[in-house]
């Protein structure tokens, strides 16, 4: 009598998130992987937006609190001021703080810029995945942790010119007011307690534990 609801109930079921969505997650994250590799090369994958991307991917199947406590912790704030950026260059043409202005250069391919649209997406998802699966209030110092390894990496191991997740100067180019490795110092700490922190205390108030 049911048996036509049966793959209906399948694609919508799972603990906490349908599977229907993270087959689709999953390959979206695939496209993206395959065409960022292609065209902007390994290395793109230290933003921590992007790694964000993957891990979410992971949690997704995981169903984890802990992996998506950590990134909603890490990118929330940061992709909100990106959706700022872009949809202020997007209405009135004035670059905002730069984030987004890879978006509107037309040597970048237009698919792939599409690709980056997933920015807007991203913290949504990530505050309803914990609103679903609870917030692990350990998430925090973890997320650190992690970020410090991906600066050291990104510091020592990429060139200035990406300057990927601004360790080298805050913008495009690297910056020449202080000793790099002052910086470098400086933009570890700043992460955790000005950004991390205050994202912890929000949704440790909030969100389910």
């Amino acid at each position: 009598m049911y048996g036509w609801r049966e793959p209906i109930d399948w694609l919508f079921s799972g603990q906490e998130i349908p599977f229907l969505f993270k087959v689709s997650y999953t390959f979206f994250v695939g496209v993206v992987v395959i065409v960022y590799w292609r065209y902007y090369g390994p290395a793109n994958f230290l933003w921590f937006s992007d790694q964000a991307l993957l891990i979410t991917c992971v949690a997704f199947w995981l169903e984890s609190p802990f992996l998506v406590s950590m990134q909603a912790v890490s990118v929330v704030i940061l992709e909100l001021v990106w959706i700022v950026d872009f949809l202020t260059r997007l209405t009135t043409g004035v670059q905002f703080l730069g984030l987004a202005e890879y978006m509107f250069r037309a040597d970048n391919p237009l698919f792939v810029r599409g690709l980056s649209l997933f920015h807007v997406v991203l913290p949504f998802l990530l505050l309803w995945l914990v609103y679903r699966l609870g917030y692990n209030r350990h998430a925090w110092i973890a997320q650190t942790i992690l970020t410090w390894v991906v600066l050291l990496l990104c510091f020592f191991f990429t060139k200035p010119a990406k300057n990927i997740n601004w360790v080298f100067g805050p913008g495009k180019r690297p910056q020449h007011w202080f000793p790099p490795g002052v910086y470098l110092a400086v933009l570890m700490a700043v992460l955790p307690i000005c950004i991390y922190f205050p994202t912890h205390m929000a949704l440790r108030a909030i969100m389910p534990k």
